[in-house]
């Protein structure tokens, strides 16, 4: 392991790792590093950051950096997720009017794993200039959570090429190949959960509106 990175709630580690033949770098969230939350089952952090990036690929998204679940890490089982260089200061809060189709993408998948802390700074553009989302710890609660500082598409219809990411995901759980993927990471009951908002989203074509003061997280970067 390389070090602690800085500004975490929970323990996250910088270590070297071995990607498809290549050395790079990856973040490590070990579960006995998590702080226990009123709201979450305790140590499943990890799991869902694992969760997320298995539906972010399922719809073909790609907005969630490969995430694998580690056993044999050196302080026990974690969820570790392939680094992406990138300038902090590329934020969402920057990176929105530029990019503002790929940020509709995003709205919809975090619809979809109920995710309850958006950041700003949770939306990366690396040095190739792909946009990813990264920091997905607080999903698939099976009470509703989405607190998001994306809100910039409420109340509008959701685009064709977004829909089409929502088909593909609806058709990889009704095949049972996603199903499969996530039942070491999730309760059958968050499971099902999330299959249940897809099917909203899918029906509804309509992105949801900000319930309150709630629905923003904070800080917002």
């Amino acid at each position: 392991m390389l070090g602690l990175l800085p500004y975490s709630s929970n323990y996250v580690f910088l270590t070297k790792i071995s990607w498809k033949g290549e050395e790079t770098n990856g973040v490590y969230k070990p579960v006995r590093g998590e702080r226990p939350l009123w709201d979450f089952p305790e140590d499943t952090l990890a799991a869902r950051e694992v969760a997320a990036y298995e539906v972010s690929a399922a719809g073909g998204f790609g907005w969630v950096p490969p995430t694998v679940m580690r056993t044999d890490a050196p302080l026990g089982p974690g969820s570790l997720q392939r680094f992406i260089p990138h300038d902090p200061e590329r934020h969402y809060f920057v990176l929105l009017e530029e990019h503002r189709d790929a940020m509709a993408s995003l709205a919809a998948l975090d619809i979809v794993i109920n995710n309850a802390d958006r950041k700003g700074g949770h939306v990366i553009q690396g040095e190739d200039g792909r946009l990813r989302g990264v920091d997905h710890g607080l999903t698939f609660n099976i009470e509703p959570k989405l607190r998001t500082v994306i809100w910039a598409f409420a109340d509008q219809e959701v685009p064709p090429a977004v829909l089409a990411q929502l088909e593909k995901l609806r058709a990889s759980f009704a095949n049972g190949e996603l199903t499969a993927r996530l039942s070491p990471l999730l309760s059958p009951e968050e499971i099902e959960e999330t299959e249940a908002r897809l099917e909203l989203l899918l029906q509804t074509k309509t992105y949801p509106a900000p319930e309150g003061r709630f629905s923003i997280p904070w800080p917002l970067v």
